[in-house]
C-alpha cells in the first residue's frame, strides 16, 4: 500500500504542477462562471464551486506534502553522504535533522563563528585580488 501510495503521489504532484493541470483549472473555473446566469447564481451554484475546491485542496496538502517530505529526505541523506566524503568537514552534522532543537541551535552558532573568522580573511583576499594589475 505504500509503495502505491508513493508512486501515485509523486505522479499527482508532478501531474498539478504541469501547464496543462493550470489551464484544466482555469476552464472549470470559467465554466463554473458561465453558468453562473444559467443557475441564477444560487446557493447551490457557489456550493458546488467551494465544494470542488475544498475537496481537491484538501487533497493535494497531502500529496504535496508526502513528495516534500521524500524530496527533503533524498536531500538530507545526499547532504550527509558529502559532509562523509569531505576531509575536514564536522561529522557531527550527519543527520543533524534528527537531533533535539539543542543540537541544531549549537551547530547553527558554530557555523556563525565559523563564517565570522572566514568573512574578513575573504575580503582581505578580495581586496588585494583588486589590488593586483
Amino acid at each position: 500500500m505504500s509503495r502505491w501510495f508513493s508512486r501515485a503521489a509523486q505522479w499527482a504532484s508532478c501531474q498539478a504542477g504541469r501547464s496543462w493541470a493550470f489551464i484544466l483549472a482555469c476552464i472549470v473555473v470559467l465554466a463554473w462562471a458561465v453558468t453562473g446566469p444559467l443557475f441564477d447564481y444560487s446557493d447551490t451554484w457557489q456550493l458546488v464551486i467551494n465544494t470542488g475546491t475544498t475537496i481537491v485542496t484538501f487533497l493535494m496538502v497531502f500529496l504535496i506534502q508526502h513528495a516534500q517530505n521524500r524530496d527533503t529526505q533524498a536531500i538530507q541523506v545526499k547532504l550527509d553522504e558529502l559532509i562523509r566524503a569531505t576531509r575536514g568537514a564536522h561529522n557531527s552534522l550527519i543527520a543533524l535533522e534528527e537531533q533535539g532543537e539543542e543540537a541544531l541551535a549549537e551547530a547553527r552558532e558554530e557555523m556563525r563563528d565559523a563564517v565570522e573568522e572566514v568573512i574578513p580573511a575573504a575580503r582581505a583576499v578580495v581586496r588585494e585580488a583588486a589590488k593586483a594589475p
